[in-house]
Formats: C-alpha cells, sequence, structure tokens
C-alpha cells in the first residue's frame, strides 16, 4: 500500500490529510472534518479579534459627546426624571440647566435621551425630547431630528 498525502490550503493555513491507506471517501470525509475544525478555529480567532476591536474604547473625542458617553451624561440629567416621563410634570430649573448644557451639542442631547441609561431608567423619549421646549430655552435646534422623534 502507498501511503499519499491530500493536502488543502485554508486562508494561508494548511490542514494534511496523512496515510490514504483507507478508503478513499473515509479519508476525505476525515479531511473535511479536519478542514472544518479548522475554519472553526479561524472563525472563533477572527471573532475574537473583531469583538476585541470593537470593545476597544481608544478613540476618545469621536463620539456624540466628545470624551463622555451619552451613558455617563444622562447621569447628569437625573433632576429631569419625572419631567422625562411625564409632559405635564413641572421641570426643574436644575434640569433646565442641565439639558441647556448638554444641548449645546444637539447630537449629545439626542444620544442622551436615548441611551440605554435614560431607558433603563423609566424615560420616555417622546416626552423627553419636549423638555427643552418646556426650558424655554430659546436657542434649542427647533426641528432636529432625534431618532424617530424631532424637537419641538
Amino acid at each position: 500500500m502507498s501511503a499519499g498525502f491530500i493536502l488543502y490550503s485554508v486562508s494561508n493555513f494548511s490542514v494534511a490529510c496523512c496515510s490514504i491507506n483507507q478508503e478513499v471517501g473515509l479519508v476525505f470525509r476525515h479531511c473535511i472534518e479536519e478542514m472544518e475544525a479548522a475554519m472553526k478555529n479561524i472563525c472563533l480567532v477572527a471573532f475574537l479579534v473583531i469583538l476585541g476591536v470593537a470593545q476597544f474604547d481608544g478613540a476618545y473625542g469621536a463620539g456624540e459627546c466628545g470624551k463622555s458617553n451619552p451613558d455617563t451624561e444622562a447621569w447628569k440629567l437625573a433632576p429631569c426624571a419625572a419631567a422625562a416621563q411625564d409632559a405635564n410634570a413641572a421641570v426643574s430649573s436644575k434640569c433646565c440647566s442641565q439639558v441647556k448644557k448638554i444641548g449645546q451639542n444637539p447630537s449629545c442631547l439626542c444620544a442622551v435621551m436615548l441611551s440605554n441609561t435614560a431607558k433603563s431608567s423609566g424615560v420616555k423619549p417622546e416626552v423627553a425630547i419636549t423638555i427643552p421646549k418646556r426650558c424655554n430655552i430659546p436657542d434649542r435646534p427647533v426641528g432636529y431630528k432625534c431618532g424617530a422623534y424631532t424637537l419641538p
């Protein structure tokens, strides 16, 4: 019996199937199984690399709120909690002050109102979007699109 070698190349990785002394179908099945295992490993490594790049937190200054993220900024709007849940609730001066500060960057204010922190706090975006108007902020960006909402 002669010993043969079948070499399959998968993305710069070589998978060798050795000793073809058995039935051809069995050998090919074994080679395919080895290739599948190698591909699974390659995919796993690629996934982990992509995941690592996505979690990389080194690109400061590129987000809607500059160096801060919207979830962090959302905590600054704690005085607005009641007003962001009920359109008839009074809006405190502390709330208006914070909205005016964050609202200097409309995309940041929008990201904060739609943030996970705001959602988990019970903020209703359709109500929260009305706070700049309820605070009588004269230079608010009327008509600014914030997701599915528009600033009045």
